[in-house]
């Protein structure tokens, strides 16, 4: 069940009741929550299922399905979105409500944080006046424990009417008392009385006038109640639902209450009358309507602080103190953007300095492997343009991606995720949220783009927690401005060979073999010391993350101003606490999830893509090979960009994934179209200072990899999110154009300054 503008319609309702009618013999359970409080992680332990959990809010933008046995009973668990509320519109908060509603699940699970009980409860109270047949799952009971918080779980639950489990998901404590409970609950052995909200005396009596009214129409498929709350909160998009669902016509306009339908006798679903008899059309005193929702909000609040205080003991009342003084530093003013600059430059200063070793050794390695494999082909006496297609073309585009790739993102990924892991991106999202209001988007766009520094097409799904079609919009088309597990790779490689190296020319670019010219100035004089060289492309690379930062800030704030105009909406952002890093999960995740997933990615596209290349650069025409016809054709408009035209064809070639780019512009530089033998950086180096790389022609480089077109992946999945061609391709040309604009007006000042 995805989240989309149908989440409501008649197909999304067909869909919930397929999930009934593929599960014959099976309960439906749906499994429901506030983001962060574990659920996913009950989820795959009741399942089985692996998938990811991690600390971001509003993670499961799409409902996943499991199965799992108990007591020789099958059970279908229905994930559903992680939301805060039922009462506002948002799609996530449509997909759970909807599939509580008309799915008919046999249970509802509902997730708890002990360790913030009283927020949480606010769901569980709405949840409770939608259906009786709920199991509340306090979760996360390990770390109340050790932030010295007690729970009366026995006392919430005769409170509450339900039954209430306690957990530790993570261990697996408590899942078979969960189990049981959803069991005895699905099978009506647990007599259950929920606790019903009273709001205020003016609403109460309403609430009955109209329950007493459509209480034929609704029972025994929806509580009566909720859905005359419903009506009076005037709540369009449920009602549809209803009407859709009952095949009724209920709505409020001004204070006359109209009521059509097929009435049922209570309980027993027999009709009384036709469809379509009218049945209401009563004048009713509405309460102040504008303060309604804040009246109805007040009173959940007011309850579930109610509850939490018989039930909730903290024996240590600074035990989130620490917590709270670190959030005070990482989110102020003063110091947020800082420390997360120097965070990201932290990681790329031990990525860049600690991948140098490993990467030649592992060069080392596969050349030597090259070179038996060629002693093979020697002593088979196979042809020779087999050996250069499949030894210079395709092994050793595929050694040279390993080599280069592998060390690098085995380091950067697991940093990346540790601070996933500890709780620390949603305060990145937090500190940037100020600045998207100012670009007139959404403050989620943060969350997105962040999502886009893992994989681009990961961002543009992740813009599905973004209400508003205006701004969902924009954070799709910008979402390319920054850096993917793809591109990473690039700009690492580049500024270790090139920034960090100091060996960088200012001859022009001319896409020929030129090398260096005598008397030519050049940076590399004097700074041999490693982590120094470390330091310089850690801030390379930090200002390119910040110039993608900032080029997302400011398209957004020229869409938003022309061909997209609105005003930002608002939008709450829990900060999740920290939580202490799973350091197993993370490797794995970090090594198997993204560096394995990536790496593999590259290899399956280099191998063609080497073979390719080999083939344009052997076969020729007029003395001319056609991967020279290419580069000549380009030349020109690449010149202009202070590029050659081999970058530019590395690009274009590079569409599938941008992780090939730097293996086809190194191969494209040799004369037989292979990767020469490389045996460290500085070697890669004197290839590209030997074709006529300046230091200009790697900050062009740098710049044209952080503002290009997206990969096909990427392109197909915004295709698919907005399902229109014309966005699809603006989402292509916006960030292209964007960098041939940026790249060209670079090298022009830098020509007219002498410098390139």
């Amino acid at each position: 069940m995805g989240l989309t503008a149908q989440s409501t319609g008649s197909a999304s309702l067909k869909q919930m009741q397929d999930v009934r009618l593929n599960c014959s013999g099976e309960a439906v359970v749906a499994l429901a929550g506030n983001p962060n409080t574990g659920k996913s992680t009950v989820f795959n332990a009741l399942t089985g299922l692996n998938q990811h959990t991690g600390n971001w809010t509003g993670k499961t933008v799409t409902t996943a399905q499991g199965h799992y046995k108990y007591k020789d009973r099958s059970f279908i668990l229905v994930d559903l979105p992680g939301t805060y509320s039922l009462l506002s519109n948002s799609a996530e908060e449509e997909a759970a409500r909807n599939f509580i509603c008309f799915g008919d699940p046999h249970v509802t699970i509902v997730v708890a944080d002990a360790t913030c009980l009283e927020r949480n409860l606010n769901l569980v109270l709405q949840i409770l006046e939608m259906t009786y047949k709920v199991v509340v799952c306090v979760n996360l009971m390990d770390e109340a424990s050790r932030k010295s918080i007690r729970l009366d779980l026995e006392k919430l639950s005769q409170m509450l009417g339900v039954p209430v489990i306690g957990t530790n998901a993570r261990k697996g404590s408590g899942l078979d008392e969960l189990k049981d409970a959803v069991n005895r609950v699905s099978l009506n052995e647990t007599a259950v009385n929920p606790l019903k909200i009273r709001y205020d005396p003016d609403i109460e009596e309403t609430l009955k006038a109209i329950e007493e009214k459509i209480k034929p129409l609704v029972f025994p498929k929806l509580d009566a109640r909720w859905v005359s709350l419903k009506l009076l909160d005037r709540d369009k998009t449920i009602l549809d639902s209803i009407n859709n669902y009952l095949g009724t016509f209920l709505q409020i306009e001004g204070t006359v209450l109209q009521i059509e339908g097929t009435v049922l006798s209570p309980g027993q679903g027999s009709e009384i009358h036709g469809a379509g008899a009218l049945i209401g059309g009563t004048v009713l005193d509405f309460p102040d309507d504008n303060k309604l929702r804040d009246r109805i909000v007040s009173c959940i609040v007011k309850l579930a602080n109610e509850i939490c205080t018989h039930v909730v003991y903290i024996d240590n009342k600074k035990y989130n103190k620490g917590s709270r003084r670190i959030d005070n530093i990482l989110t102020s003013r003063s110091f947020g953007i800082p420390i997360m600059i120097l965070l990201l430059s932290l990681i790329f200063w031990i990525t860049l300095h600690g991948a140098n070793t490993p990467s030649a050794v592992i060069m080392n390695f596969l050349f030597g492997i090259q070179d038996r494999l060629t002693d093979f082909f020697i002593s088979q006496s196979l042809p020779d343009w087999l050996h250069g297609a499949l030894i210079l073309g395709v092994y050793r585009t595929l050694a040279w991606v390993v080599s280069v790739m592998l060390p690098p993102m085995a380091i950067f990924f697991p940093l990346f995720t540790f601070l996933e892991d500890l709780g620390y991106l949603p305060r990145v999202a937090f500190n940037l949220d100020n600045f998207f209001k100012k670009a007139c988007a959404h403050g989620k766009q943060a969350l997105t783009m962040c999502m886009g520094f893992g994989c681009n097409a990961a961002g543009v799904i992740g813009c599905r927690i973004i209400d508003s079609p205006r701004e969902r919009l924009i954070a799709i088309v910008t979402n390319n401005f920054v850096p993917c597990n793809g591109r990473f790779p690039t700009l690492i490689t580049i500024t270790g060979i090139l920034i960090a190296g100091l060996g960088l020319g200012t001859g022009s670019t001319t896409g020929t073999s030129t090398g260096s010219e005598p008397g030519t100035p050049t940076l590399a004089a004097g700074l041999e010391n490693s982590a120094v060289q470390g330091l310089i492309g850690a801030a390379a690379i930090t200002c390119i993350v910040i110039l993608g930062v900032f080029m997302t800030l400011l398209i957004s704030k020229l869409l938003s101003k022309t061909i997209l105009k609105g005003l930002p909406s608002s939008f709450t952002l829990e900060l999740p606490p920290f939580r202490r890093p799973q350091f197993g999960k993370i490797l794995v995740r970090s090594l198997l999830d993204r560096t394995i997933f990536v790496l593999g990615r590259a290899v399956i596209v280099a191998a063609p893509s080497g073979l390719v290349i080999w083939l344009m650069a052997n076969i020729n025409i007029n003395g001319l090979s056609l991967l020279a016809y290419g580069a000549n054709f380009f030349n020109p408009f690449a010149n202009l960009l202070g590029l050659d035209g081999y970058i530019i064809m590395a690009f274009i070639l590079g569409f599938p994934a941008n992780e090939i780019v730097i293996p086809i512009l190194l191969m494209s530089y040799t004369a037989n179209g292979s990767i020469i033998e490389i045996n460290n950086l500085t070697a890669l180096r004197d290839i590209l200072l030997a074709n006529g790389w300046t230091w200009l022609t790697a900050v062009n480089l740098m710049l044209i990899s952080l503002m290009h077109f997206p990969c096909a992946t990427t392109l197909m999945t915004i295709k698919k999110e907005t399902g229109s061609m014309k966005w699809t391709f603006a989402s292509f040309l916006i960030p292209t154009l964007t960098g041939v604009i940026i790249t060209f007006a670079t090298t022009q000042v830098a020509r007219l300054l002498g410098l390139g």
